[in-house]
């Protein structure tokens, strides 16, 4: 990534080709949407073709409402282990985000992709609208993302919960963030990371189960990584959990984790004191469900936390309690 963007900043990016993934979650394609893609033999050109630049998700009507909700960036293709004339796409680490806003197919009545328009602008059926793999012309790419990820995302979160009038909400931008610029930058993909994430959870701490905010509305819930960005984690809402500030401590320092059953809530007995935890968790030391199933955490990421976070890091300086 920090190649990508030195590149992009001296303007040398070298022309690649942009592709629309679909994906539907009830396929028999092994997708792991921040990892790998799954596709058929039919696919290989195009996407070897788009090695090294991005591309986006797409989710077929009859899979469901989303549209276009995630981009991504394709390290390389490899050959499907266990199944002839099946490829995998790997996606490049950290490279995958949700849109904070799902893309619609359809924007006054018209495609966003020139493949799938008629000479008259309306849709069109059957052929290249049931391609699991479509290339994107730059400029469509482009439109798509400023729909999904809108370049003043970090100003919009930030006067989110203003009171009409008050901070930048009328002060117009001041330059244009290019599309890639924003793909590679560290503080818009936590922007965009922590939208989702809570949005998730309904802005519910997934461990204590309390939905706070401050005297201003502004939800006090914050949104960790379970396996960090520096350690190959991505930013899918799969590899966050929705945590007050205290848990969110805890579950960095190695004082909490996840179960292997996804669900219970560990807890380092010998280094948190019994009553900080009744205070801070449920009753039931039970995780909260995200409100969609597709979002609950990914077991590999909260396997990895066990094995490397939980229990081997513990307390730095005094603890939020003491």
């Amino acid at each position: 990534m920090k190649r990508l963007a030195s590149r992009l900043a001296t303007g040398f990016l070298e022309r690649m080709v942009k592709l629309v993934l679909m994906h539907k979650a009830d396929s028999i394609y092994e997708d792991e949407l921040d990892a790998v893609y799954d596709f058929p033999r039919a696919y290989l050109k195009p996407v070897r073709d788009a090695v090294g630049d991005w591309i986006v998700y797409y989710e077929p009507v009859k899979a469901g409402p989303r549209g276009y909700f995630a981009v991504a960036r394709i390290a390389r293709v490899d050959e499907h282990p266990r199944i002839e004339g099946r490829f995998l796409a790997r996606i490049a680490p950290g490279s995958y985000l949700r849109f904070v806003s799902d893309v619609p197919r359809l924007v006054n009545g018209r495609p966003l992709e020139s493949l799938l328009t008629e000479a008259d602008g309306t849709p069109k059926r059957g052929g290249a609208t049931q391609s699991a793999v479509r290339r994107l012309p730059d400029a469509e790419f482009a439109r798509i993302l400023d729909l999904g990820l809108p370049q003043d995302l970090e100003r919009i979160e930030a006067t989110r919960y203003d009171a009409p009038g008050q901070g930048l909400a009328e002060e117009p931008l001041a330059f244009e963030r290019p599309v890639l610029e924003r793909l590679t930058r560290r503080a818009y993909r936590d922007v965009a990371f922590r939208r989702k994430v809570r949005e998730a959870y309904d802005y519910r701490c997934a461990m204590s189960g309390l939905r706070l905010r401050n005297g201003g509305g502004r939800p006090e819930v914050q949104a960790a990584h379970i396996r960090p960005v520096a350690s190959d984690g991505s930013d899918s809402v799969r590899n966050g959990l929705a945590l007050s500030g205290t848990l969110h401590w805890m579950f960095d320092r190695g004082l909490i984790s996840v179960a292997e059953d996804g669900e219970t809530i560990l807890v380092s007995g010998n280094k948190v004191p019994g009553d900080v935890v009744d205070r801070l968790l449920s009753p039931e030391r039970r995780l909260l469900k995200p409100l969609d199933p597709r979002d609950a955490p990914h077991r590999e990421n909260l396997r990895w936390h066990r094995e490397n976070v939980f229990g081997q890091i513990g307390e730095t300086g005094p603890a939020p309690w003491d």
